[in-house]
């Protein structure tokens, strides 16, 4: 399977995000040449990775990236290693144009405000070849594939490791590549991928690497839907169901607050299913024209740095509540309905609320 390009092509001229003093920089060459002089001038570098499809989530860690650095670098590249043999690279989202829209809004946004940003705008985007990538030839895809890998476990095999047994591996090894490019003072992930920053936490920490990861509140649509490049696959209907795997986990929250002998386990994770599995039922009872069909992947009740499954909460720790569900693909699709980008495939959404220490809870 051959990645798509994310970027534009590289015969293009075109050096800048039009009407903007954003940099285009497709080459690993073209970065470290971008990158060399603020490090003479002791500028720090705040960096976005991304794989496009720029939502207000990835906005949001824009912004903090300007607060606090002198420059912002963000990456656009749908990395094909964290994707499984069987899963959606090929019907990936590649919205340059938008991504690069968003860009062009948001470096105006900074360049008018100034108050309290480092940053005056976004400096550069990122926007690599495969081949740049991966100089060896394209990444396997399968847990077997020959290749040079970066492997963290046992967390990498647990949650969305367990149900993607080659993504963490493919997300380790392409942020290793990314940052060894761009040499980040501070790199910026969003909550709502929690076992991602876990990784990417130990990964720093274990190879020793000189930057700091910075983790993003989960921004959230009115409704609660954790924001997704994902969520252009759900359409309409699936659309209006899919709040479900928040409100399960608002659910497990609520029981976990609600006193004395709410610790344990099953009660917290068991008022989780309840609402999921009523929820369900709800919608079986309608029509195939009405109804949307989900299921749980996983509910889990870790621990806040290993993520390893926790029997109780204690309070002096913490945890994360976590879950994963698959919205299957509409029943009898009426004329004309909105299935969701790609005519509205398997979806699969993942979501988190962190039970912080000290008995209080938070989003």
């Amino acid at each position: 399977m051959a990645c798509r390009s994310t970027s534009p092509s590289s015969s293009s001229a075109v050096e800048k995000i039009p009407s903007t003093s954003i940099r285009i920089l497709r080459s690993v060459e073209a970065v470290r040449r971008w990158r060399r002089p603020h490090t003479l001038d002791r500028r720090t570098v705040g960096f976005v990775p991304t794989m496009g499809a720029l939502h207000e989530g990835h906005v949001s860690l824009i912004r903090a990236a300007a607060r606090e650095n002198h420059h912002v670098i963000v990456s656009v590249y749908v990395n094909p290693a964290q994707f499984g043999v069987a899963e959606d690279l090929g019907s990936y989202p590649v919205t340059w144009a938008a991504d690069s829209a968003v860009l062009a809004r948001l470096d105006r946004e900074l360049a008018s405000d100034g108050a309290g940003f480092l940053a005056a705008g976004v400096s550069a985007v990122f926007t690599p070849s495969t081949a740049d990538m991966y100089p060896a030839g394209f990444p396997g895809q399968a847990p077997d594939s020959p290749g040079s890998f970066v492997t963290l476990t046992p967390i990498s095999s647990v949650l969305e490791g367990a149900s993607r047994p080659t993504f963490f591996r493919g997300v380790a090894t392409v942020c290793m590549k990314l940052f060894n490019i761009v040499q980040p003072d501070r790199v910026y992930f969003g909550q709502k991928d929690v076992q991602q920053t876990v990784v990417i936490r130990a990964m720093v920490r274990d190879f020793m690497l000189p930057t700091a990861v910075v983790v993003g509140p989960t921004v959230r649509a009115p409704d609660g839907l954790a924001l997704s490049s994902r969520n252009v696959y759900l359409g309409a209907r699936r659309r209006a169901v899919a709040p479900v795997l928040h409100d399960a986990l608002r659910a497990a929250e609520t029981a976990y607050s609600s006193g004395a002998g709410a610790r344990d386990r099953d009660a917290i994770l068991g008022a989780a299913r309840s609402l999921a599995d009523a929820v369900l039922a709800d919608q079986m009872a309608l029509a195939p024209a009405q109804r949307v069909r989900f299921e749980i992947d996983y509910l889990s009740l870790s621990d806040p740095e290993t993520m390893q499954e926790l029997a109780q909460v204690d309070p002096a720790r913490g945890a994360i509540l976590s879950g994963a569900i698959r919205i299957l693909p509409v029943e009898d699709p009426q004329p004309d309905e909105d299935r969701g980008h790609s005519d509205g495939p398997l979806v699969r959404l993942i979501d988190n609320i962190i039970i912080s220490p000290a008995d209080t809870a938070a989003a």
